[in-house]
């Protein structure tokens, strides 16, 4: 749209004041389409975005990174915080909350005795990391896929080449964490068991944990899964499901309840409730005691809104089977994105689970392409990129006008691509794909 005076105006003051621009890597502008992608917004509900302009959007690309799974501004979930704000949201004592929203998500994962809380994901998955070497008094973690931006998970880029750069985001520096960690935390693929074995075979006995997410573009190949439960007992590490990104999805609670895997650590966030700060971190009593071991505390952490937004969401989340919707407008928007291809003959690729979809573009300026896909679709009134998230908010309608509109972008990147001139169509620089120092 061309309307963004007061969004883009915001944008030159965050620079101005906020490093990087934003507080959220995912959320920059820059990642999307530069100088076009509105970046903030006035308010939201249910599928829909309106900008610093009074654009309104339909959201169609990453619906709040994953968090809003029931949609913006739930009525629900928002009831239940609006009467945990007038009860008072933090005193001097605990809210009764922590201890209801603990024995549900026990009870939603009968092999998890106890619970502790944090307010994001990247705390909640350095908790754990920290639980896991209290326990076994070992310092190395071998982890697969993203898990945040602690010193823990950066100290496996302070080796040599770009080992992150394979798991989700090519280019993160890991200045300003200590040298000493390097070494600490060691890489290895999803569905390549052998580079599991590797690491293992090097490190048997000082590995505190298996830190991994049980799914997230890709299905486990048959036994990968168990084999690494195996490897994890055998050498006495503890096995964390890194759930923040894939729970709430596939069901109500844990991905890894679908393969019948069970950790002896699990770390929820994200969909938990619904975009309110949540985190949660589940365990066997035998592992998570050890925080007695250990300081794992904050004065944040024992807030009631967080706990009240969670109690809400899985309700809500199980009582309609939010899962199942996200799987079927998932599977909708996948095979659109794919019958618009074979229209257009886009050489494209789609990937992920039906409720977290992506498509790339197969060609040596696939970036260029998706920047001017956002770019129109910024046009016709969608927020959209290469990934699609879905909500419980998204309704036949919204599925309807977004693939009626991937249609036809499509068809004019598929021209624009056999005349070699995707980059003269773009109003502004290409997207990011990864970390990149702002100026």
């Amino acid at each position: 749209m061309d309307n963004q005076v007061e969004s883009i105006a915001m944008q030159n003051r965050a620079r101005k004041r906020i490093p990087g621009g934003t507080q959220l890597l995912s959320k920059r502008p820059e990642m999307f389409a530069p100088g076009q992608w509105p970046g903030y917004y006035s308010r939201a509900k249910g599928a829909d975005t309106w900008d610093l302009d009074g654009n309104k959007y339909i959201d169609m690309s990453i619906n709040g990174i994953g968090a809003n799974v029931l949609g913006f501004a739930d009525p629900d979930v928002d009831t239940a915080v609006r009467a945990a704000i007038d009860a008072g949201t933090n005193c001097s004592l605990n809210c009764p909350e922590e201890v209801e929203l603990a024995e549900l998500l026990c009870a939603m994962h009968p092999w998890a005795d106890m619970v502790r809380y944090a307010r994001c994901g990247g705390e909640a998955m350095a908790i754990a990391v920290r639980i896991a070497r209290a326990h076994t008094g070992r310092d190395k973690i071998a982890f697969c896929g993203y898990h945040g931006w602690h010193d823990w998970y950066l100290a496996a880029n302070l080796g040599d080449g770009d080992m992150l750069g394979d798991q989700l985001l090519p280019g993160l520096d890991p200045a300003g964490v200590p040298r000493i960690l390097a070494g600490t935390a060691l890489p290895f693929h999803y569905n390549k068991i052998e580079e599991l074995e590797e690491v293992v075979s090097k490190n048997r006995d000082g590995l505190a944990a298996i830190v991994m997410e049980p799914v997230r573009d890709l299905d486990p190949e048959p036994g990968f899964l168990e084999r690494i439960r195996r490897i994890a007992s055998e050498i006495g590490a503890v096995l964390v499901f890194d759930e923040i990104t894939a729970a709430m999805r596939l069901n109500t609670g844990g991905v890894h309840l679908i393969y019948g895997i069970k950790p002896d650590m699990a770390v929820f966030a994200k969909a938990i409730s619904n975009g309110y700060p949540m985190g949660a971190i589940i365990g066997r009593e035998n592992v998570m005691q050890a925080a007695q071991c250990t300081f794992i505390s904050s004065t944040y952490w024992t807030e009631r809104i967080g706990p009240v937004a969670a109690l809400a969401t899985i309700r809500k989340h199980f009582r309609l089977n939010v899962a199942q919707h996200l799987i079927d407008v998932g599977k909708r928007i996948q095979e659109g994105w794919k019958l618009a291809a074979e229209r257009t003959g886009i050489a494209l690729h789609v990937s992920g689970i039906p409720p977290l979809s992506h498509f790339s573009f197969e060609y040596e300026n696939g970036q260029a392409m998706v920047t001017l896909f956002t770019q129109m679709m910024l046009e016709r009134g969608l927020l959209a990129s290469g990934r699609f998230y879905a909500t419980y908010a998204h309704k036949g309608f919204h599925i309807e006008k977004y693939l009626d509109a991937v249609n036809e972008t499509f068809q004019f990147i598929a021209e624009a691509a056999e005349k070699g001139e995707v980059e003269q169509n773009l109003k502004g620089p290409v997207a990011h794909t990864g970390f990149q120092r702002l100026t």
